[in-house]
């Protein structure tokens, strides 16, 4: 196989992994609903940003960190799904309602950012994709493994911009209909919270079943 074709098939897994919902996305729907387009958008920054982690820690896996993930990839699954459960049970506990000028008691778009890089920075689906794909896909044989790194970053990352933006623009703009019916932005945050919750439970699980 040459390296066309490792790229393409790198994509459509990357692209299956992305599109999947799971604690990114629906960190970025619950942002977008309750703080508009902007601070939606600002989750998706983050979370780009995390990939861009992401994609290093591959590459540095291929070398010396694959010899001691194994010993710290039971406190990451379990620190990142912890992570992802308390802002969901801080949704479900809120009461966001959503006026003209911002969300009452709205987080900021920096802080949305933050929140987004740490999502992802510990999100286990993410650690288990690069501890299962990237040494697959980052070879000798096609070059420099830092060049190989790179092109798969920006593949992720302009990945995560289509979708969780795209998620972000389509969700920010139903927010307007949520600002005449308050009762409805307050079921939307708290269903989401739910959906972290669950979503959390679930990946720890899968995460620990395989380890």
């Amino acid at each position: 196989m040459g390296y066309a074709e490792n790229l393409w098939l790198f994509f459509i897994l990357l692209f299956g992994i992305i599109a999947v919902p799971g604690m990114d996305m629906l960190f970025v729907l619950a942002n977008a609903l309750t703080g508009g387009r902007d601070r939606g958008l600002a989750a998706t920054g983050g979370i780009m940003l995390g990939g861009m982690v992401h994609t290093l820690n591959g590459a540095v896996g291929v070398g010396l960190l694959m010899h001691f993930v194994p010993i710290l990839f039971k406190p990451l699954l379990i620190a990142g799904a912890a992570y992802m459960a308390l802002i969901g049970v801080m949704l479900m506990r809120s009461s966001i309602t959503v006026g003209p000028d911002g969300p009452a008691g709205s987080r900021s778009a920096w802080k949305a950012f933050r929140q987004g890089l740490m999502t992802c920075l510990i999100n286990p689906k993410a650690y288990l994709f690069v501890l299962a794909v990237y040494p697959q896909f980052l070879k000798p044989d096609y070059g420099p493994i830092w060049m190989q790194a790179t092109v798969m970053g920006l593949m992720t990352v302009l990945t995560q911009a289509a979708i969780y933006g795209g998620l972000a623009i389509s969700a920010g703009r139903s927010r307007n209909l949520l600002i005449a019916n308050p009762r409805a932005t307050v079921l939307a945050g708290r269903a989401a919270g739910l959906l972290l919750v669950a979503v959390s439970v679930f990946a720890a699980w899968e995460g620990l079943k395989a380890a």
